[in-house]
Parts: structure tokens; C-alpha cells; sequence
């Protein structure tokens, strides 16, 4: 399918041929009839792009803070391969659009296949042939709106947002200030609401063409005796103003100021500066507020992109409420917005689109796309045994985040011998920025990628509930393959992983599957090991992880993605795990209260091996992020490792420190060449599976003891023993 995609290193927008995006629960799949181009918000996206590094930075200092505080702690090296990862990256550009639902996914049963519907939101109602949405971000199209119509609505949607945060009245007097796409649908609403409205804008023609279009009166900033002229026209002074221009500068703010009466209100809808004088709020006691895009439920990710609503009683009037509103009025005649969609154009002209209208005075462009129905999928392939590999190694990937173009795809680019064949992902955009930029094709879906037999071992990067899911595929096609952790997000996907591998290893062919637990192969951790190779005593290791704050509406932090002791502690009990050279036998955990901030993410967890050694882990979330994310001490027969980020080591023994510089290798490469050359030699993976299993359900157990505050045995490997927790008495 095709979509309109910006580069985010030039600006420079493409056509490209891009895979159908994965049905997934809580959403449809739908067939793009039109889709809005925004004047203000994706112009300036675009701008941006094309401005120089400084140019970019200076637009976004926020992001260098970012960068800056990421090269003090992990090197500059490492940042500057972070930040060209995010920069050499396609983005789809959008977020309103309407067309045919093609396909239903499980939860989003309000839906049925053919209904029209509107859509919205940045990365899911893009100028794209066929979009995946969540439910919460589709509304069926009531009778009598066409799809053109509704294919504003989501702009519609901001601009009934930003009249409810004025709370205007029926006689009241409201300025809008900037006579846009977002400010003429302003108009018209407000004037539907009963008030009488008062357009101005920097241009005198869009000001005098908004009185034809549903303003009382328009007026220019630069006409003369603006403020008087908005006195005559309000009585009093205008009760409320809606900034809905985009501009650098507060002056549009500070014009609201001047144009209000006694105790006015202020909403900003636009994206303008914010530094009004005191004095211009304080003598007349304004308020000033900012309107949230489309309403409540904006940048929630538990209502956009997991379908958790709002109760009417208690949030009247939520995003999703707010389009059917829009498309209510359309449907009631009580706004006229046909002369506002004039200018249309195909998919196919749509990058010639955007510099149209950046030169033209139309207040938005529709793009048109052909019908399409769901492409047919591949027939499944055989299942195929697993051979040692003579030759190239042809890589298959699925997911293709921050992660894995920072750091996997440019390892495996580097390695000889590896060829990067195919890339999917479940939206397909992040599959073509992948593509371009690493040389994969990128036209397969997830599905087709694990039955495709030209990839000969699949990594699977994409977030952590799918895994278990795509391995389950995997196994049953006989691919190999290398998963990011987590192995599954609970024990009863881990359950059916299990199942799915035995089934496969009762053939008599044992599956290839390994998990990217990368710090057990550090060359630092080669050098502790060595260290305590002759011991005659256990171990006691102590392991603090400043892992820093992260937010409720993170998307790890969601309970689908199995939190940051499944998703991310993982990764610390294993190198221990590795260090002893045993079983862990129990798991005694305590977490700091809750506090409804941390999510338990502030934890200690005590843990016993098999051999007498004790590993105790500190997690935690309040800490300082100048301070170094990860240290380790290990302490045995009179010797002491101490390793801080993986970049320092110091080996002490016999009185004598040995220092070594580990350059922040956490051993993500040696992983990869272990894993092909095990590959190459037809060797099972170098994570013993049983390993794996074990260190998955350690982490299940500690979740367990936070629960109950008791320690909790790890239990063995079989299924059934899965579904129980086993206190230790």
C-alpha cells in the first residue's frame, strides 16, 4: 500500500510503498476514502525536518537537554548513535482521515466490517491507504455526512475542545484570533452555541473571508483601531478569546489581553508563545487556559491505544465525544464547511500537495485514495528443520523501534556473513524507515516474515506482549530465533511457549530460540568471572540499578507489557544468575509504597542460589539521573569486583586493584556473533533455553513476593508448575 512519509533528517517527503499494518486487539483496520492535510500543525513538523542540526536544536532544546544528559552518562558515542537512530528515520505524517472499516480486531465489537467512520491521532489516522486505529480513536459517520466531511472531523474536534474550555455562554461575545482551518470550524461552532463572534487575523482577507463564512464581523491586527473596533462590536468587550494561530511570538496572546473585557477568559488552541506581561492579565484579572488538542484523553495511552473509556458521568466530553459532536453538526446543517474542502488531490500527488498549499491560501487539502481491499496474505510455508547454515545468513526482523535501529541493525549491518533480508512491523512505517536506511525490504507482515524460509532466523524487537505470540509462530515453522527480552509478560504465555517448544522438540529436532539477555556477555563480565574461577566460597553480589522515573502513560508501564521488573530487571537477575553458575532457588522481595507514582518500580529484592550465593538487587526510580544508571560489586574469598555502567571495572585482590576500561560494551555484539556462529555450526543457542525459563519465572516471582511479602521458591520448568506460587515456609 502506498503512504506519504517525511524523512526526519531533510524534510523531505516521499510516496512509499509500505505493508498493510497488523489487525491488532482494540482497534480496526480501515480503508483510507480521504485524508486531511493540516496547515499549521504538519507544516511546521516539515519545517523543522528541513532545518540543519543547530537549526533543529535550537527548535527543540528540550530533546538537546536529552541528549546532552545521555552523552554525560553513557558517552558521546553512544548518544550520537541514539540521536542519528531517531533522525535517520521515515514518519507518516496525519491524524485525520475517513474511510471503510476493512477488519475488526477482538474488543472493538461496536465495529463491523464496512461501516464508515472518522478517525484520528498522530501515527494511526495518517495519509496512509489502509490505517490500523484503536477504538477510542474511530466514530461511525452519522447519515447524511459525506466521507470528505468527515475526514476533518479530528480538526473539528480541536476546535469543539477549545470552545468548551472558553465555557461560553448564549449571548456572549467571543474573538477568535487566527482565521484558519482550526479557527473558521471555531467560528462556526460558537456562533451555533449563540454567540456572537469576532474573527481577526494578521491578513485582511482571511479576515473578511471569515465574515462569509460564519463570523458576526472580521477585522486585521494591523487595521486601525482594532480595540475600539472590537468594543463597538461587543458592547462591553469581548467576554472570551480563542487563539487559534500558530506563531513564535505571545503577541496573539497578548492581544486577547488587550481585547477582553474586565475578568475575560483566555484559551489558547494554537501553538503560540506564552509570555504575556503580568500587567496585562493582573489589571483585569483574566484567566488564561490552553485547550488539549482534541478534549480529554489526549496523550492517555490507557484511552487511545488501549480502548479504556472515560465514564460519561464523571468526563462528559472526551476526544472521541467531541468528533461525534463535530460530525452531529454537520449532520444537523448547523455548520457549513463544503466551500472549506475544495482543494482535493490524489495519494499520488500528495508531497506535491504540501508545497501547493504552503504557497496558497486554502485552508486545507484532501487527499483522495482508491478503494482497496486487504491484499491477500502468503500461504503458510512447511514447517522446515533447522540446518547448519554454509553460507550468508539472511535476517528477518520484526519491530523496528529506537532500540533496534540504535543498536541491533547497525551491529548485524556490520557483521560479515549477515545479510539484513526483510523488516515488519505491526504499523509497516517503522519497517520502511528500517528499509531505507539499513537496506532491508520491507514488504512482508509479521506473519508472512515468520513463514517466509528466505529469512533464516527472525529477531523479534517488537514490544514486549507480542512476543510470545510471534514465538509461538516461529516455533511452529521451525524458525529460529532471537527474541528481545522479555521471553513473555506472564506465566501463562510462558506456559504456552513452553508447550509450543516441546511440542517441537518431541519431533526430535530441538528448536533454536535465544533471548537477548546481552550483559551475560559483556567482556566485563568475562573479566569478573575470571576473577572468582577458582573460588571455593559463594558469592555475595550486589547490584543497584538507578533506572530512573519513568511515567504512568509510558507504554513499559502498562500492565499488558508486563512492567519493569518482567521487562527490564530481567536482565540483572540473569547476570547473576550467570556469575553463580546455579539454580536461583528463592526470590524474597519489598517494594516502597505505591504512592500512585512509581508503579513499584522502587523494589529490593534478595535472591538464593543453589550454591550459597546471595545476590541482593536494589531497583529503583527516585533516584538522580546524573548519577550512574548501573553498579555492580561482587565479593568472594577476599577479592571484589566493582563495575559501574560497564565502563569501568576495578578487580581487586590480595591488596592489589587492577582497573580496566570496558568502553560501555554491554556485550550486545558478542551476543549477536555467538548467536550466528551457533547458527553457522547448526549449535543450539548459546542461552540454554532452561536458563531462560528460570530467569523468566524468577521475575514472575518477584512480582509474587511484592504481592505477598513472603519469599517465593522458583519453581521448575514444567507448565503446571507455572500456574502455582511457592511460598517458602
Amino acid at each position: 500500500m502506498q503512504a506519504i512519509l517525511m524523512d526526519m533528517k531533510t524534510g523531505q517527503l516521499a510516496l512509499h510503498e509500505t505493508p498493510v499494518p497488523e489487525l491488532r486487539t482494540g482497534g480496526v483496520l480501515v480503508a483510507t476514502a480521504f485524508s486531511a492535510i493540516s496547515v499549521g500543525t504538519e507544516l511546521t513538523l516539515i519545517e523543522t525536518g528541513k532545518k540543519s542540526l543547530v537549526g533543529k536544536a535550537m527548535a527543540r532544546p528540550d530533546l538537546v537537554k536529552q541528549v546532552l544528559d545521555y552523552a554525560r552518562k553513557n558517552g558521546v558515542a553512544s548518544a550520537y548513535q541514539k540521536t542519528k537512530a531517531r533522525l535517520d528515520n521515515l514518519a507518516p505524517l496525519g491524524y485525520s482521515c475517513s474511510g471503510t472499516v476493512l477488519a475488526v480486531g477482538d474488543e472493538a465489537t461496536e465495529f463491523r466490517v464496512g461501516d464508515a467512520v472518522a478517525c484520528a491521532g498522530a501515527g494511526y489516522a495518517s495519509h496512509s491507504e489502509i490505517n490500523f486505529v484503536p477504538r477510542n480513536l474511530a466514530v461511525k459517520i452519522p447519515g447524511g455526512v459525506s466521507l470528505e466531511a468527515a475526514s476533518i472531523a479530528t480538526i473539528g474536534a480541536i476546535a469543539m475542545q477549545g470552545v468548551r474550555q472558553a465555557q461560553l455562554a448564549v449571548g456572549e461575545t467571543v474573538v477568535v484570533i487566527g482565521a484558519g482551518l482550526v479557527g473558521i470550524l471555531t467560528i462556526q461552532i460558537a456562533r451555533a452555541a449563540g454567540c456572537r463572534v469576532i474573527a481577526i487575523d494578521t491578513n485582511s482577507e482571511r479576515a473578511a473571508e471569515a465574515v462569509s463564512l460564519g463570523a458576526h464581523f472580521g477585522f486585521s491586527v494591523s487595521g486601525p483601531n482594532l480595540t475600539q473596533c472590537v468594543r463597538e462590536a461587543s458592547r462591553y468587550g469581548a467576554d472570551a478569546a480563542l487563539v487559534t494561530a500558530s506563531s513564535e511570538s505571545s503577541d496573539p496572546v497578548e492581544l486577547a489581553a488587550q481585547l477582553l473585557r474586565d475578568r475575560g477568559r483566555i484559551v489558547v488552541v494554537g501553538t503560540v508563545g506564552l509570555g504575556v506581561s503580568r500587567a496585562a492579565m493582573f489589571r483585569k484579572e483574566l484567566s488564561l487556559t490552553l485547550s488539549r488538542s482534541y478534549g480529554p484523553g489526549r496523550y492517555d495511552p490507557q484511552y487511545e491505544e488501549h480502548g479504556q473509556d472515560y465514564p460519561i458521568g464523571y468526563v462528559r466530553w472526551t476526544e472521541r465525544r467531541n468528533m461525534e459532536a463535530f460530525l452531529d453538526l454537520i449532520a444537523a446543517r448547523a455548520i457549513s464547511i463544503e466551500s472549506l474542502l475544495t482543494n482535493r488531490r490524489s495519494i499520488q500527488e500528495g508531497p506535491r500537495a504540501y508545497q501547493e498549499l504552503k504557497a496558497s491560501r486554502a485552508y486545507t487539502v484532501l487527499l483522495e485514495y482508491p478503494g482497496k481491499a486487504l491484499p491477500a496474505r502468503s500461504a503458510t510455508v512447511a514447517p522446515h528443520a533447522v540446518t547448519p547454515i554454509a553460507g550468508e545468513i539472511h535476517v528477518g526482523c520484526i519491530g523496528a523501534g529506537t532500540f533496534a535501529r540504535g543498536v541491533l541493525f547497525p551491529a548485524l549491518k556490520a557483521m560479515s556473513g549477515v545479510k539484513l533480508d526483510s523488516v515488519a512491523s505491526s504499523s509497516g512505517v517503522t519497517a520502511v524507515s528500517a528499509a531505507k536506511l539499513f537496506g532491508f525490504r520491507a514488504s512482508t507482515s509479521p506473519e508472512e516474515l515468520l513463514s517466509d524460509p528466505s529469512s533464516q532466523i527472525a529477531f523479534i524487537l517488537s514490544r514486549n506482549d507480542s512476543h510470545a505470540r510471534y514465538i509461538r509462530t516461529a516455533l511452529a515453522q521451525r524458525k529460529p530465533l532471537f527474541v528481545e527480552k522479555p521471553l513473555a509478560v506472564s506465566r501463562e504465555e510462558m506456559q504456552s511457549v513452553v508447550t509450543a517448544y516441546d511440542e517441537q522438540s518431541a519431533t526430535g529436532r530441538s528448536p533454536f530460540l535465544m533471548v537477548g539477555f546481552n550483559r551475560r556477555f559483556a567482556p566485563a563480565t568475562d573479566a569478573v568471572g575470571e576473577l572468582f574461577a577458582q573460588r571455593r566460597e559463594p558469592l555475595v553480589m550486589h547490584i543497584r540499578v538507578n533506572a530512573g522515573f519513568l511515567p504512568a502513560e509510558h507504554w513499559t508501564q502498562q500492565p499488558e507489557q508486563g512492567g519493569r521488573i518482567v521487562g527490564e530487571f530481567c536482565h540483572f537477575l540473569d547476570w547473576a544468575r550467570f556469575l553463580a553458575g546455579c539454580e536461583i532457588r528463592t526470590i524474597h522481595a519489598t517494594a516502597t509504597p505505591d504512592q500512585g507514582r512509581y508503579h513499584r518500580d522502587n523494589f529490593a529484592v534478595t535472591a538464593t542460589f543453589a550454591d550459597g550465593s546471595i545476590g541482593n538487587f536494589l531497583y529503583l526510580a527516585n533516584g538522580d539521573k546524573s548519577v550512574s544508571k548501573e553498579s555492580y560489586e561482587v565479593f568472594s574469598g577476599g577479592s571484589v569486583a566493582q563495575l559501574n555502567d560497564f565502563r569501568t571495572l576495578q578487580l581487586t585482590s590480595n591488596g592489589k586493584t587492577r582497573r580496566v576500561d570496558c568502553k560501555g560494551d554491554k556485550g550486545h555484539q558478542r551476543e549477536l556473533e555467538l548467536t550466528m556462529s551457533a547458527l553457522r555450526s547448526g549449535a543450539p543457542a548459546p542461552l540454554p533455553f532452561e536458563q531462560i525459563l528460570e530467569v523468566t519465572e524468577a521475575t514472575f516471582c518477584v512480582a509474587d513476593s511484592i504481592n505477598t511479602g513472603l519469599p517465593v521458591a522458583v519453581g521448575a520448568r514444567r507448565p503446571e508448575a507455572f500456574k502455582q506460587v511457592h511460598p517458602v515456609n
